[in-house]
């Protein structure tokens, strides 16, 4: 096992995750998401940023997917850098890198040179590709693994473009939200054998799985493989979205029978009148009713005719919106930190909640610091 840190009688828990060590080689999208997410629930989350710019240019500060970690640079190119690396890993009981395949490997800082000094070290891999197949050597982006993945098909209008949800499919969630599943599945391991092992997380892997549950209504003939004809993908009208008066979005989820018959009814129509919704033939019919209906009046109308209601409807609001949104104020979804608005750590615990203790972490700011607590003196050493 590696060694973690012990509390101190009386300390503050930072989050289920306090007293373990995360090592995070700098990247771009999903891995330092998932790190930030760790970091929320409480691991100490040391970030090795390289000499020079960051990843993505713009202002660290400002950069809240680092936030509660803390930064040391390091020149992996440098003769001294992979083994300052290699100590803080040996120190450590996670390890996440986002390279190329090969990459860590050729700067010395690979699985098998971590593991050789900490065997209980889980060895985290964020890809687009994964660390094989034909493809993997390759650069990408969301937009690409999840259109290779078969989901990018599956959203938008039956006679628009596929429709991508900013990187939040592939990056987030096919991406970081596996990683962190797949190393803290690991961390349970090694934490019962001693033994760390190698998660090998693709974009493409998670953006596939999460369309498990349609391969499933596929093979019962329930799904139809085209974009936009479907119970969820917008081809059902009690499904999707309208259009309002004055330009705005209402949001309409009524499945169920009965929350459709409250829907109806607060949308001003007679739900004897209207041709079965269950007949999908019956649907361009009901989109064209609903479509009039919400366009005879704004969104703020219709917002008060829904809300405190189970009719399945909401407003689709902005991100400045949706911070001000009363049920996320109240529940504290989002919340100001550090002089910046953002979404809070989740999920919630009862017992150890996930803490915003730090602002994001500026590059190399937490040098010496990393070097005394993690007792690693070779980040102290010249590079040179």
């Amino acid at each position: 096992m590696s060694p973690t840190s012990t509390h101190p009688p009386g300390r503050t828990v930072a989050g289920p995750l306090d007293g373990v060590r995360v090592v995070e080689l700098a990247g771009i999208g999903p891995g330092p998401f998932a790190a930030m997410l760790l970091a929320d629930l409480g691991a100490d989350v040391v970030r090795v940023d390289r000499p020079g710019r960051t990843p993505l240019g713009g202002d660290p500060a400002r950069d809240l997917t680092n936030r509660n970690k803390r930064s040391v640079v390091v020149d992996l190119k440098a003769p001294g850098g992979p083994a300052a690396v290699r100590a803080l890993a040996a120190r450590a009981d996670i390890l996440l890198e986002g390279c190329r395949p090969g990459v860590a490997e050729r700067l010395g800082v690979g699985p098998d040179r971590c593991m050789a000094d900490n065997p209980a070290l889980v060895y985290g891999r964020m890809t687009g590709w994964g660390q094989d197949g034909p493809l993997a050597p390759l650069a990408g982006h969301d937009i690409g693994y999840i259109a290779t993945a078969g989901a990018l098909s599956m959203i938008g209008a039956s006679d628009g473009p596929p429709v991508f949800p900013a990187n939040l499919l592939g990056d987030y969630a096919g991406g970081a939200l596996y990683l962190t599943t797949g190393v803290l599945a690991a961390l349970l391991t090694a934490r019962t054998t001693g033994q760390g092992q190698v998660v090998d997380a693709a974009i493409v892997d998670g953006t596939a799985h999460l369309t498990s549950l349609f391969w499933g209504m596929l093979a019962e003939g329930a799904w139809r493989d085209a974009r936009g004809r479907n119970l969820l993908d917008g081809g059902c009208p009690y499904y999707a979205v309208y259009e309002t008066s004055d330009g705005g979005w209402m949001a309409v989820g009524a499945l169920e029978p009965h929350f459709y018959a409250v829907f109806v009814s607060l949308l001003g129509l007679d739900a004897d009148e209207l041709p079965d919704r269950t007949d999908p033939r019956n649907w361009p019919a009901l989109r064209a009713a609903f479509t009039a209906r919400f366009a005879s009046a704004p969104r703020a109308r219709w917002k008060a005719v829904f809300e405190g209601t189970d009719a399945c409807v909401a407003p689709v609001l902005s991100l400045r919106e949706a911070a001000g949104h009363p049920h996320l104020t109240a529940r504290g979804t989002y919340t100001e930190a550090h002089g910046v608005t953002q979404p809070a750590p989740a999920p919630r615990f009862s017992g150890t909640p996930g803490t915003l203790r730090r602002p994001p972490a500026v590059p190399g700011a937490h040098t010496f610091d990393v070097a005394r607590d993690w007792d690693v003196p070779d980040l102290l050493k010249d590079p040179t």
